[in-house]
This record gives C-alpha cells, structure tokens and sequence, in this order.
C-alpha cells in the first residue's frame, strides 16, 4: 500500500494514497487511533455518498468492493454534518460541532473521522483541536483540493468576516487515507478547480512534474485511475517535504501559499462565489506576472502557467467584475504580511521559489498588485 510519512514536531503519520483504500478504513483508522471512540464529521453532501459507500450499492462497488462486500462498514458512534459550502466554515459551526460532541458525551478518549473536502477537513480538524484541549482525529479527504493540499499538513482553522483562516491552529492528524476512486464521483467544477493546487505545487517545487501535467492533461481531465493516482502521490510528496521542513510556517513553508494571497482576495470579494481553486488558478497567474515584473522571474513564467489552467479546465479570467480596492483591502490581512507590508510568495524559475534571506516573501505594492488583479478581468 504507498503510503507517503509526514513529519512534525512529536513524531509523523502515514498518508495512504491506493485505490479502494476508503473499504479499508475501519482497519486503517484502528491502527492509528486504537479503539477509541468515533465522531465522523461530514457536510451534507459527502454524507448523501457515505450513505451508499456503507452499503452494498454500485457505488460501492466503484470504490473497489466485491458485490457480496457490504461496504465500509465504519464503527462511528455520532455522525455530525453541516452544509457544504465554504460559508459554512466559521466559528458559529466549530461551536455547534463541539457543543454537539459534548451533549454525545463525548470524552479525551475519543477521535474526530474528518470526511469530505478542504472544508470538511480544516473545520473537522479544528473541533478537535479544540476540544477538550485536543483530541486525535483522523483526515479523509474525497476531493482532489482536500487530497493534494488540504489534508496533509496539519493546518486546521475557520474563516472570519475579515478574511480567510484567520483562526486556528497547528493539529497533525493521526493518518491521512486518500482514496482516488472518489475524485470519480466529483461533479466536473469541483474536480477541476482542485488541480490549481496541483499546478501550484510544480510551480513552486517540480519543475518535472509541472512537464507531467503538460503532457498528461488530457488523460487527468477524463480522470485516468492511473494518471489521478500519481497525481495525488507526487502532491503529496511535496507538501511532507515543505511542511516537514517547516511544520509551523516559521520560514519556507509560506511558498505553499503561492497564488493564494490574490486568491484569498478574490474569494472574499465575491462573498465566495469564486471557488478556492479556482481563485488559486487566477492568483497564480497574476502573482507569477508580478514576479515577472519585479524581475523575479523570466518572462513567460505567467504564460506557461495560464496555459496549462487552461488545459485543466481552470478559468484564466474573471467571469465577473471584481472591486479590485477591496480585493487589495484583503490582502492587507494577509498572515504572511509583516510591519503593514503585503508579502507574496514569488517563484524565480519554474520549481524553485524566491528565498530572499529565508524570509521566502518579498514585500509588493499597491500598484503591482492593482495591475495584476485589473489584468484578470
């Protein structure tokens, strides 16, 4: 089974990445968390999938059961769920979560089965954070955002009005199991736009895996097994590397927010209409133009970029107006900024990033930055 370690500061814990890996979950979580008490954590829409996943459906079958298998068959002792969406992902939903484990009765000798997307898994985590102090919990991502970024790493947290992940904490989980049979089911938006983390990833630490994709969109965009499997793998591979490195983004681990600073102001802009991914395809095209405009890059770095969102499926403009004074007002909140300063996370070559004296940012006008946005339109 491939399994990918990824290391912290108490120890490391496994990422298995194998088709059919969810109808070994019960296994799989048993040996990272012992017998200790399950709460699973969904959103309503991943809880419709689990639904059929536990029985002994077609669907089950697509995820590499026998037909005379009976599903995954999870001991969880509560179900929780919240609506899908990045809306929900606030301080009102972790206080409902927990104050709903705590009326289960729910004790530190439990654990927290985080199942579904990046939302899923950052508000999931953060309840157990949080609770009593802490409890373990285990990530099970099921989209490719969740699978290629969001579940490896250990950041957990939940958004605010002001901004994005503006509250949380540092929390590795206990095991990671990523599944690629469900990145099948993805409604075709939400697969797409979770390739901007992979885009990202070669933008900023793999030049020949940048090349793969290149060479390899058409059979990732008909969702190849093969093709998704390796995806997920090498993904993996270079987030344990940047995060085990730097578990608490004291330094290098701020280059896995490339493209995310405009991001995260587009996102808010909209109120959220912009998918994360896809803003993450538009910040990276339009932070990759401002290094090339400070000289950071070579010319044609953006171009490359926005060729190969394009052949992922991934928009390359705005389909809509944005206010470009309050996108740039977000990203004056930005966690990587410092002394009033707006710092952005700039590639020099593709694969490699801007160190700068181990700061890994480099500080960014108002111009630069209102130029960049205005060029999405």
């Amino acid at each position: 089974m491939p399994i990918v370690p990824v290391h912290h500061a108490t120890g490391q814990y496994d990422v298995v990445i194998e088709p059919g890996s969810l109808l070994q979950l019960p296994e799989l979580l048993a040996r990272a968390l012992g017998r200790r008490k399950l709460a699973l954590i969904t959103d309503d829409t991943v809880a419709r999938y689990y639904d059929e996943w536990t029985s002994a459906t077609a669907a089950t079958r697509a995820l590499g059961a026998r037909p005379s298998d009976a599903g995954i068959r999870l001991r969880a002792e509560a179900r929780l769920s919240f609506p899908a969406g990045e809306e929900s992902k606030t301080r009102e939903t972790w206080i409902r979560l927990s104050d709903e484990l705590l009326s289960a009765g729910f004790d530190r000798h439990a654990a927290v089965v985080a199942l579904g997307g990046g939302v899923v898994g950052d508000l999931a985590g953060f309840v157990a954070a949080t609770y009593l102090r802490g409890i373990p919990y285990a990530q099970v991502p099921t989209t490719v955002l969740a699978m290629v970024d969001a579940s490896v790493g250990g950041k957990v947290g939940v958004d605010t009005p002001l901004g994005k992940n503006l509250i949380g904490a540092f929390h590795p989980p206990a095991i990671v199991v990523a599944d690629p049979l469900t990145l099948l089911s993805l409604p075709d938006r939400t697969y797409r736009a979770g390739l901007a983390e992979a885009v990202k990833h070669g933008v900023i630490a793999d030049a020949s895996f940048f090349g793969w994709l290149e060479a390899n969109a058409r059979k990732v965009m008909q969702r190849d097994l093969a093709a998704l499997t390796h995806l997920v793998h090498r993904n993996v591979e270079i987030k344990a590397a940047v995060v085990s490195a730097d578990e608490r983004e004291g330094g290098m681990r701020a280059i896995l927010n490339a493209g995310h600073t405009i991001a995260h102001g587009l996102e808010q802009e909209s109120g959220y209409r912009i998918p994360h991914g896809e803003a993450v395809a538009l910040g990276l095209i339009a932070e990759c133009r401002i290094a090339e405009r400070m000289g950071l890059a070579p010319a044609g770095l953006a171009d490359r970029i926005l060729g190969l969102c394009r052949a992922l499926g991934l928009p390359i403009r705005l389909s809509a107006p944005v206010q470009v004074a309050r996108v740039l007002d977000a990203t004056t909140r930005d966690k990587k900024n410092r002394d009033g300063e707006v710092r952005l996370a700039l590639p020099v070559t593709l694969g490699s990033m801007h160190e700068g004296d181990g700061k890994w940012t480099v500080p960014v006008t108002d111009e630069l930055l209102a130029n960049a946005v205005n060029e999405l339109h």
